[in-house]
């Protein structure tokens, strides 16, 4: 018998080189889990840029606008506590969310539809307004010195916004701890939690004598433990003192301080349109200001005063003033936690517009 020849695969530099792309996307597969379900790095593949078309939005935004960082948090928070992180907020229309007067004041839709725009252009019908929302409020954190973090995304886009689903999901500046708490923990939110995230997501309401009701104006709301960045209108909290005719002032709460009452009831005087920092101190900066104002009875609203007042949350506002980097630490826990709300990945779409369905 003759000897039998052993044939050799050799392959060929083309044969090399698809060897090496195939071998190559495996590898980035295992180490970014995109395409399916709800992860960090969702897009690594499909559309890498993402996050940084996203951010430069927002570097662009802020740099003309210090408000804008408040409004990109509040916007989450006023979409992920109504129906879950799904972009229902952004919806426009009679009777969504956003035609509730609690929403009236809401901004930083321009910047969202700026990103969408952008993505749309370099990897369409791929980046949900869901994600963008959520990736620009990790990214208005930064912009204002706060922690960086990974988010996970691929969240899909709601398909229904209801205005009856916003009330009974409001937080009001009124509320006790006991109030607060209950809306908080049918969200899958701690106590802790609570003192983090609370002082951004507030729709604060006046009855009128008509009988209407009026949402006060929040121009631009930060969580923060919470209040470190933002402003506010005198109507949201001049219940706390009163101010006659020939200009006295007499303290309602009796948790303000006086000479911060006295200033407050000053800048309130002309017109109840005033606006008002919610942290006087370090206005425009992401840090723990807000606690060591609570400890010094200046927090802006009365449920601010209630988290100082209450002994479950005292001793962490106490903790959170004296230690910037547990505060950022716990922030960022929580901000992980909160973005994550009822997060849509089997239902719902990629919005082409943010503003409206593909449908």
């Amino acid at each position: 018998m003759g000897n039998k020849q052993v044939l050799v695969f050799e392959p060929n530099h083309l044969q090399k080189a698809i060897i090496l792309v195939l071998t190559l996307l495996i590898f980035i597969v295992s180490v970014f889990p995109s395409a399916h379900g709800f992860s960090v790095g969702f897009y690594a593949l499909t559309c890498p840029a993402a996050e940084l078309i996203v951010r430069d939005s927002v570097r662009t935004a802020t740099a003309s606008d210090s408000n804008v960082p408040g409004k990109l948090l509040r916007l989450l928070f006023h979409d992920c506590f109504v129906q879950g992180c799904d972009a229902s907020v952004l919806l426009e229309g009679d009777e969504t969310e956003r035609s509730d007067p609690a929403n009236a004041s809401l901004g930083g839709f321009e910047i969202i539809d700026s990103a969408k725009n952008t993505l749309e252009t370099f990897c369409p019908g791929t980046v949900s307004c869901a994600d963008i929302l959520a990736l620009a409020a990790r990214d208005a954190v930064v912009m204002t010195g706060g922690p960086d973090m990974q988010i996970a995304t691929g969240r899909r886009d709601g398909m229904v916004s209801e205005v009856t689903n916003v009330r009974p999901n409001m937080v009001d500046t009124s509320f006790t701890v006991d109030d607060m708490m209950r809306i908080f923990s049918s969200k899958g939110l701690s106590l802790e939690d609570l003192v983090i995230l609370s002082e951004v997501f507030y729709a604060y309401q006046r009855t009128l004598d008509d009988g209407q009701r009026l949402s006060g104006n929040l121009e631009s709301f930060g969580i923060a433990g919470a209040h470190t960045i933002g402003s506010a209108h005198c109507t949201i909290f001049n219940d706390r003192f009163r101010t006659d005719s020939r200009g006295n002032v007499t303290f309602v709460d009796s948790s303000l301080d006086k000479d911060y009452a006295a200033k407050l009831a000053k800048k309130c005087a002309a017109s109840t349109s005033t606006t008002v920092h919610i942290d006087p101190q370090t206005s425009f900066s992401f840090d723990n200001q807000y606690y060591n104002n609570l400890l010094a009875r200046r927090g802006l609203f009365q449920s601010d005063s209630n988290l100082f007042e209450d002994q479950r949350t005292k001793d962490m506002v106490v903790k959170l003033a004296g230690d910037v980097d547990s505060f950022y630490e716990a922030w960022s826990e929580s901000f992980l936690k909160l973005s994550s709300i009822g997060v849509k990945t089997d239902e719902g779409e990629i919005r082409q517009i943010c503003s409206r369905t593909n449908v």
